[in-house]
């Protein structure tokens, strides 16, 4: 046998004894890099899988700081704790800022041969050999720099090159996934911050209108109410805005971070009712495929507003009222006590003390949800507000609608003089109908007598009718009912378009050509002029 024959077998021994080990290492460095996307942790488990399996005794990762533009040292191995956290380098800057800079691999068969070698971390021996390489995000983008330290120099440094290579590929990888994950964990934390914004915004005290002494009551207690857990009882008809109180009270309070739950009782029979608050375990009943929560476990840490309360029955009530004393129930079907942490918010339109009277609803519910009692004032008892009211909901539905939409004053005193039976909401849906009937976009009085309202009979209507009564209108009393359906408006103000002051005019004077011309200092012919040109549809009594 040669001399080289017998020289070769222990190198090539050598070198099959190193791809084994590199191969095992590199199986190690996929797990590490599948287990966790906290990358920094990650890639400390990389340099310390390539210091025990892959024959590298120093290891360090930087990576690029895309706000700066530097290399921030990510991540080190050693035998020593060196501290790293505020160590950077620039493009171009020393032997790792070159790599970065130029993108191309550098290996140095002895490191102390390399003058741009900064030492900064006194961490890679001057006497060994050095392999740094570029961390890739794609074929062009750079995204750091990958540099290890063999334990040895010999002649197998290409070798180990190419494997430093291959890890710096996973790394990448790697880099890129947790990036992309941070970028949505980002965006996901930016839209909740902007949704809580938007939904603090939307319920908050500022949009809830009414300046009547009455809504300004409410306000005051909805306020004090909102700092503690206390339960609260909304009262008052329907389509006061019951649940928009309840809104603003959740997200004005402590709980704003927790969910806010809502349930209809009315919507239910007690069966179900009690399945979709308390939740139910799988095979409790025909159709109970699988395990569900309940709204008061959907609700811990926050809010739950039950709407209709007083519709519950009083086999319910009991099961309710365990709940709302101990915290605690069983899902329906299960065994397990559930113990939850929920403010509760209830609301009814009914008379709970008569109910009470009649044995319908349970006492002790009934005090232990009449902690904070907040009585909402029906619409007729604050017209004061229909105005800006009506403007709210008009801008609302332009919004839903785009297109502009104005009301006019004549429309508004119109609005003024309606009782309200069925309070915001019947206006709200007065509102839509004149909006449809509007083709130019201005909802004016003729758009309001388009949608059922009797608007002769608003004409004489006093304001702050009792809900369901009837009224009409004649000329006997035209002319008491009308000065106050004109809401006081000043006919020689000039800033009043002149439509809308022949129109004041002639609810004052009861729709009576000839008193609305004098209140105008016109003659009958110059307002019978006025009413053709200006579109003014008479109401006949």
């Amino acid at each position: 046998m040669s001399d080289a024959l017998i020289h070769a077998a222990p190198d090539r021994a050598r070198r099959l004894n190193l791809l084994e080990s590199q191969l095992a290492a590199l199986f190690e460095v996929s797990q590490v890099l599948s287990r966790s996307l906290e990358l920094r942790e990650t890639l400390r488990e990389v340099l310390k899988t390539l210091h025990d399996h892959g024959r590298l005794c120093v290891g360090m990762v930087s990576l690029l700081d895309e706000d700066s533009g530097d290399l921030l040292v990510s991540a080190l191995h050693n035998a020593a704790t060196v501290p790293f956290e505020k160590v950077r380098y620039r493009p171009g800057e020393g032997l790792v800022g070159q790599i970065l800079d130029r993108g191309q691999p550098w290996v140095l068969p002895r490191l102390r041969d390399e003058p741009r070698f900064l030492d900064r971390l006194s961490l890679f021996d001057p006497e060994l050999p050095f392999i740094g390489t570029p961390i890739r995000i794609g074929d062009d983008h750079v995204a750091g720099v990958f540099a290890v330290q063999p334990p040895v120099a010999d002649h197998l440094l290409e070798q180990r090159a190419r494997f430093v290579e291959m890890v710096a590929n996973l790394i990448g990888q790697a880099v890129r996934l947790a990036r992309s994950v941070e970028a949505e964990r980002r965006a996901l934390r930016e839209e909740r911050d902007t949704l809580r914004r938007h939904l603090k915004g939307t319920h908050g005290f500022d949009n809830i209108i009414g300046h009547t002494q009455r809504m300004r009551m409410v306000f005051d207690q909805v306020r004090q109410v909102a700092k503690w857990n206390t339960t609260v009882l909304l009262r008052g008809e329907s389509g006061t805005g019951k649940e928009l109180i309840a809104n603003a009270i959740h997200y004005n309070s402590s709980r704003a971070q927790g969910p806010f739950i809502k349930l209809n009782c009315a919507a239910l029979p007690d069966n179900l009712l009690e399945s979709e608050l308390f939740g139910h375990e799988k095979g409790a009943f025909t159709g109970a495929l699988a395990q569900r929560k309940g709204r008061f476990e959907q609700a811990d840490g926050g809010t739950l507003f039950l709407d209709e309360i007083g519709e519950i029955s009083p086999a319910f009530q009991a099961k309710l009222l365990r709940v709302l004393q101990e915290g605690e129930f069983e899902r329906v079907g299960g065994g397990r006590t559930l113990r939850v942490d929920v403010r509760v918010i209830a609301a009814t339109n009914r008379n709970l003390e008569q109910e009470v009277r009649n044995g319908d609803f349970r006492e002790d519910l009934y005090y232990r949800l009449n902690v904070m009692p907040i009585l909402m004032p029906a619409l007729r008892e604050r017209l004061e507000d229909v105005p800006d009211l009506a403007r709210f909901l008009v801008a609302k539905i332009a919004r839903l609608q785009g297109r502009e939409l104005t009301i006019t004053d004549s429309a508004l005193r119109v609005l003024m003089c309606h009782p309200w039976p069925g309070n915001v909401r019947e206006l709200e849906n007065c509102m839509e109908r004149a909006a449809v009937m509007s083709e130019r976009g201005v909802i004016d009085r003729d758009v309001i007598n388009l949608t059922g309202l009797d608007v002769g009979a608003l004409a004489s209507a006093p304001p702050g009718l009792p809900p369901g009564s009837t009224f009409a209108g004649t000329a006997g009393t035209a002319g008491t009912a009308g000065t106050a359906g004109a809401g006081g408006i000043d006919l020689q103000d000039p800033d009043i378009d002149e439509r809308e002051r022949v129109i004041a005019a002639l609810e004052q004077a009861g729709w009576v050509q000839a008193k609305a011309a004098r209140l105008l200092n016109m003659t009958p012919r110059q307002i019978a002029y006025r009413i053709q040109t200006l579109n003014i549809k008479v109401k006949q009594f």
